[in-house]
């Protein structure tokens, strides 16, 4: 994977994604910019926060947990190797690992806490703000090739057993929850993902076979991915709406050009200050 800017400046739903009734679940990693507010609780392989971000529900990492400082989870923290809790951090209910823990100076854990390794009380490292600071660093100086080694060698540590799965990214300052995701940046939406809330950002892009329970507007660009189901609007302000084969729009489309795939469907009004494209189905010669 090349990375040719900050990777947290990009909301990253990957494939298979679902919001369950109180979590956001996904089989790969989770990162999650500083300040940022998500209203689930999270479960995935390893969990990394930034600064100040907070959780409206559990975290549940069958790898590493790395909070960082000023980290709010509403709910219990539970961790199957390795935790690292920065400074002030506050945990509504239980902290359980079942590694080493590294916790750093008043962290609040109001239902206690236990780890089956070494318990290390010390104000650790921010481990996420090191490696995108520095993976920053090198993108700026034009140090391409050494920030690739760096993204490889962390990729090589891997078990070798667990999924490559891409992870879950919610950038800095956005809000997930139930009712809207609103991200400054640009979204990307993997397939045969299930989805609840409004999604606000840049641009959006919506994999194949989803279920997005709300509607998209964006500034720019938004394509509905095939077989895809967006319950709500799909409105933009300067761009385009692509929607794929056998995709479906159960509300009204508004954009600039609008194209719609064989057998997709739009319920509501389609308003486009541009052209209208409808593509049909390839017929055999006769």
């Amino acid at each position: 994977m090349a990375f040719s800017r900050d990777p947290l400046d990009e909301l990253v739903v990957p494939d298979g994604t679902e919001a369950q009734e109180r979590d956001l679940v996904t089989d790969g990693d989770v990162l999650v910019g500083g300040r940022a507010t998500v209203g689930f609780g999270v479960r995935g392989r390893n969990v990394l926060a930034g600064e100040s971000a907070e959780f409206g529900g559990a975290i549940e990492a069958d790898g590493d947990c790395r909070l960082d400082m000023w980290c709010d989870v509403a709910e219990n923290v539970l961790v199957g190797q390795d935790a690292y809790i920065g400074e002030r951090v506050h945990i509504g209910g239980r902290l359980k690992v079942a590694g080493d823990l590294d916790i750093g100076d008043d962290v609040e854990i109001e239902e206690g806490f236990e780890a089956n390794g070494w318990i290390v009380i010390r104000n650790p490292m921010p481990t996420i703000v090191f490696l995108f600071v520095y993976l920053k660093h090198l993108l700026l100086i034009g140090e391409d090739d050494a920030a690739q080694r760096l993204i490889s060698e962390i990729v090589d540590d891997e078990d070798e057993d667990e999924p490559d799965a891409e992870p879950l990214v919610i950038p800095r300052n956005a809000t997930v929850g139930d009712d809207a995701w609103r991200v400054s940046t640009p979204a990307t939406i993997g397939d045969d993902c299930r989805l609840h809330g409004n999604v606000r950002a840049e641009t959006i892009d919506v994999g194949a076979d989803c279920n997005v329970f709300g509607s998209l507007r964006a500034r720019g660009d938004v394509t509905v991915g095939e077989g895809t189901r967006i319950h709500g609007d799909v409105t933009t302000r300067d761009g385009d709406v692509v929607v794929e084969r056998d995709a479906r729009v159960l509300g009204d489309v508004s954009c600039e050009d609008f194209e719609l795939g064989p057998d997709a469907e739009v319920d509501g009004t389609i308003r486009a200050d541009g052209e209208i494209t409808m593509r049909t189905t390839e017929r055999e010669r006769e």
